[in-house]
């Protein structure tokens, strides 16, 4: 009997480790397939989404110690998860390179009119033998000081954008139109009324 039970035990054991062998391959072949994939998104994701890069990858890792350890079941399920968090990651990255991207057309094509108009007031009434009603000289040393600075930024921001660090552009760029905004103001110049949004096409 005890043989017997033996034999069962044994049998059962070979059976299993069949059952695990058999997920062996898939769960190798998904494993680099995912790899493959996050490590083509990655380019861009660490440019734009690095947060969510560094999960992706982390999670691969988790993957291939399952792997490592004969648990391959849990790495079949966890790598083909993965296959669709990298083709998320990459779409992900795309939409955000788009957001920003926009975001900086629409500044650049606003604010440098901006610093101009600006410059010019700053100019004529430094010349100016009496400033007019409402401005003394310490608003316009303010002004002066305030367009020095959203100059500099611009230009940081600018050869960050030539050089292709688009993120860093734009979080150079920062606020600088409000800035811009509020030194016309105090100037009495009218900022530019923000572009409309195209019209959607009729169905």
């Amino acid at each position: 009997m005890k043989k017997t039970f033996a034999l069962v035990a044994c049998a059962l054991l070979v059976a299993g480790l069949a059952a695990c062998n058999a997920d062996k391959g898939p769960a190798d072949a998904a494993l680099k397939a995912a790899d493959q994939a996050i490590t083509a998104a990655a380019p861009e994701a660490e440019k734009f989404i690095p947060e969510q890069l560094t999960a992706a990858k982390d999670a691969l890792k988790a993957a291939q110690d399952q792997f490592a350890k004969g648990d391959y079941k849990a790495a079949l399920a966890a790598a083909t998860e993965l296959g669709t968090k990298a083709q998320e990651l990459a779409t992900a990255a795309a939409a955000k390179k788009d957001e920003l991207t926009k975001a900086w057309t629409d500044l650049s094509g606003s604010l440098p009119q901006m610093v101009t108009a600006i410059q010019a007031k700053v100019e004529e009434l430094g010349k100016a033998k009496k400033l007019p009603k409402g401005m003394d000289k310490a608003a316009l040393t303010k002004a002066q000081e305030g367009l020095a600075g959203i100059q500099k930024s611009w230009e940081e921001a600018s050869a960050a954008f030539t050089g292709g660090n688009l993120v860093d552009a734009m979080a150079k760029a920062g606020g600088l139109k409000e800035k811009a905004t509020e030194i016309m103001g105090a100037l009495g110049l009218q900022a530019p009324a923000p572009a409309e949004a195209p019209a959607a096409p009729a169905s």
